[in-house]
C-alpha cells in the first residue's frame, strides 16, 4: 500500500485509511497482503504515508490494529508512548524526509507504564521514562480521590490526558513538525486502543 498511496495522500485521507484498517481489524476483514511481495517492491525506497507512535505493549502492535503492511507506516513504540528526543528525531524524519502525513499518538486501555507511574514506581532506567507520565498524573489527581492502579478510572483518565499531553510536547519541542501542522501538510490526531475489544477511538 505504502508504495502507491503515500505521495499524493493528504493527511485527511491518512487518518482514513488508518480507520478503515482498524474496522477490519475489528470485524477480522483483514486484507490478503502477499507481504513478499511487499519485501520486494520496498526494496530501495518506502514511503509510509503515516509515522504512529505508540506504546511498546505486546498487544498493540500498529500494524496489526491498523491491517496494513510492508512499507506503509512508520511504528514508533516506547513505553507510555512517550516523547524524548528520540522519538522527535523519529518523527521529523518520517515528515521532513520521508514524506509522512500523520502523526498518530496512540495510547491503550490497560497500560503497563501508565499504571507504574500512578503507583510511582522505581526502578532503574524506568523511573526516568515514567517520570514523562507525570505531568498527566498532576492534571488528573484533582479530579479523583484514589491516586493509584486500582482505580481504572484515574488510570484510563492519565492514559488519555498523557496522549494530549505528548502530542502537546511533539508541538513545543519540535519546530519542524510544528511547522509542517501549521501548513496542513501533515496531520496530528490522539487515539486510544482497547486492548479488550480491539477498538480504536478517535476521540475521546
Amino acid at each position: 500500500m505504502g508504495t502507491s498511496v503515500a505521495p499524493g495522500i493528504t493527511p485527511a485521507e491518512a487518518l482514513l485509511l488508518l480507520k478503515e484498517g482498524n474496522f477490519r481489524f475489528i470485524n477480522n476483514m483483514l486484507i490478503n497482503k502477499d507481504l513478499l511481495t511487499a519485501v520486494s517492491e520496498t526494496k530501495d525506497e518506502q514511503l509510509p504515508y503515516a509515522a504512529i507512535l505508540s506504546c511498546m505493549d505486546s498487544r498493540t502492535s500498529a500494524e496489526l490494529v491498523f491491517d496494513q503492511g510492508v512499507g506503509d507506516i512508520f511504528s514508533i513504540r516506547i513505553a507510555g508512548n512517550v516523547v524524548t528526543d528520540g522519538i522527535l528525531g523519529s518523527l521529523e524524519y518520517a515528515t521532513a524526509v520521508a514524506g509522512s502525513k500523520l502523526i498518530l499518538v496512540l495510547g491503550h486501555t490497560n497500560c503497563g507504564a501508565i499504571k507504574g507511574a500512578c503507583d510511582h514506581v522505581k526502578l532503574g532506567h524506568i523511573t526516568s521514562l515514567l517520570d514523562l507520565v507525570e505531568p498527566a498524573i498532576q492534571q488528573c489527581n484533582p479530579k479523583f480521590d484514589e491516586h493509584n492502579s486500582k482505580n481504572k478510572e484515574y488510570v484510563l483518565a492519565v492514559t488519555r490526558e498523557n496522549i494530549r499531553n505528548s502530542i502537546d510536547q511533539i508541538l513545543k519541542r519540535s519546530p519542524i513538525i510544528k511547522e509542517l501542522v501549521d501548513k496542513g501538510s501533515v496531520g496530528i490526531e490522539p487515539a486510544i486502543y482497547d486492548v479488550a475489544t480491539g477498538k480504536v477511538s478517535f476521540t475521546f
